[in-house]
């Protein structure tokens, strides 16, 4: 038996429950509600800026852009297309006119090329393949010419290169170890002195070293026609079995320097005079010995010697290369090898220019 009741209530209690009960169905009413707008809240956020976007479109439709046109190259006609420039090429040839030189002539090697023509006017065994000695530094002062950034930039002579001179026993211009030099005093350097400090110098001014300097060289000699028989393996022309050209290569190689301004400059000054160092305060005066000594003795000549390059080796005994000028302006080579001696180099020179090019 339930003994449970429930008790009497007034009118205005059961009224005051009434309200109570209503006021919390309300309550729990409005709770629903919010947690039913924080869960729609994003979609409707979407679904009105999608609304926007819509109305905005309606109202100011895109205008379509102009196809974006494809780039262009800029045309080029093939009759004003830039070719690559063709390397020079330098050919010279013996004839039915050209003297075979005997042995009045005591250098065993020599070639006298009319620079113009490429004809050989008088030669000697000159495709005998011989040691180019200190001619060899022409090639370095071509390809340093080539490929220098600039004539004022300093090199330091380092310990390496005085210990390849002195152990070489080379000639050199004197530079001490840590001494620095331009571009420009080096260049002179190479041909004016037959410096191999300064040779030295600019190889590894060039290419980083001397190896991979002589790889240039050889690829000039290529570029030249002159790989069959000219192979160099240093730059200052000390004798290896495999360093080696013949005199007409020589007249070649001297022959495209002197289309080089500034190899042309170098080979012709007589004198240079460096800028003072530390290690030599009042500079060095560098002196091309063929020039000031040929003046001597080419004064009255129709062709006057204009630039040279001596060398000497035990191998190829002293040799020189050189080019002249008469009063037409006229240019000729003249290439020799193994003279007895620096002077009979010379000699050879002044004889050869006066017999073979006075015309």
């Amino acid at each position: 038996m339930d003994h449970s009741y429930e008790p009497i209530l007034s009118d205005e209690e059961r009224a005051r429950r009434r309200a109570q009960r209503a006021a919390a169905r309300k309550k729990k009413q409005q709770a629903r509600r919010r947690r039913l707008l924080l869960q729609t809240a994003p979609f409707l956020l979407l679904a009105v800026i999608l609304a926007v976007f819509l109305l905005r479109n309606a109202q100011h439709p895109k205008e379509e852009s102009a196809p974006e046109a494809p780039a262009v190259a800029p045309a080029v006609m093939p009759d004003v297309q830039e070719e690559p420039e063709e390397p020079v090429v330098y050919t010279i040839s013996a004839t039915a006119d050209t003297v075979q030189l005997d042995d009045t002539l005591p250098s065993a090697y020599a070639v006298v090329v009319d620079r113009a023509s490429g004809r050989i006017l008088a030669e000697k065994s000159s495709e005998t393949v011989i040691s180019p000695a200190s001619m060899t530094k022409i090639l370095t002062l071509l390809v340093a010419a080539e490929n220098l950034k600039s004539l004022e930039d300093t090199v330091t002579i380092t310990i390496d290169i005085t210990d390849y001179c002195y152990v070489n026993d080379c000639s050199v211009v004197g530079y001490d170890v840590g001494e620095t030099a331009t571009v420009r005093e080096l260049l002179y350097g190479t041909i004016l002195s037959s410096g191999a400090d300064a040779a030295l110098g600019l190889a590894t001014y060039v290419a980083g070293s001397q190896e991979a300097f002589v790889e240039l060289m050889n690829a000039k000699l290529e570029e030249l026609g002159l790989s069959e028989t000219a192979h160099f393996t240093n730059c200052v022309g000390l004798y290896d079995p495999d360093h080696h050209c013949t005199v007409r290569d020589m007249a070649i190689i001297l022959s495209a320097a002197m289309d080089n301004e500034l190899c042309r400059e170098v080979l012709s000054a007589h004198t240079y005079e460096t800028t003072p160092t530390e290690q030599h305060p009042e500079g060095q005066v560098l002196s091309n010995w063929f020039l000031r000594k040929i003046e001597d003795h080419d004064t009255e000549q129709a062709v006057r010697a204009v630039g040279a390059k001596t060398g000497f080796v035990v191998q190829s005994g002293s040799c020189a290369a050189s080019w002249g000028e008469d009063s037409a302006g006229r240019e000729f080579i003249c290439v020799t090898g193994n003279a007895y001696s620096a002077w009979r180099a010379i000699y050879d020179h002044v004889e050869l220019y006066k017999n073979y090019c006075g015309y």
